[in-house]
This record gives C-alpha cells, structure tokens and sequence, in this order.
C-alpha cells in the first residue's frame, strides 16, 4: 500500500505544483514526510488515513484545474 499511496502523492504533487515539504506541512504538519515516504518510511494506519482523507480534499479542489507543473 506504500507504493500506491506514494504514487497517489507524487502525481498530486505534479498536478498541483506543490512543494513536497507544503505537503506535508499541510497534510499531516510533518514537512519531512514526502522525502522520508521516498526512502522507505513506515506508516501507520492512522497517518495514511489522515493522507488519503487530505489528497481526496485537496484533488477534489484541483478537478478541472489546469496542470501547474514547475519547470
């Protein structure tokens, strides 16, 4: 379930234009969590509770926005 859940982050991150460390910060208040999700880090079920329920808020938000990927 971690790789989909990472997966599921780093497209809403590409989508949104969010900084991983915003996203953490607004997510669960843990700005090293996206870089820490990278490396391997655990998480318990209520964090990726609290994740799922922030990305399905947050891509809601984004539905028929236009893609704002950095370059």
């Amino acid at each position: 379930m971690r790789r989909k859940l990472l997966r599921r982050v780093e497209l809403y991150l590409g989508r949104s234009g969010t900084s991983p460390t915003r996203f953490g910060l607004e997510a669960v208040r843990d700005p090293k969590l996206v870089f820490e999700l990278r490396r391997g880090r655990a998480i318990r079920p209520l964090m990726e509770a609290r994740l799922l329920g922030y990305l399905d808020r947050a891509e809601k938000a984004l539905e028929g926005a236009p893609c704002r990927r950095r370059r």
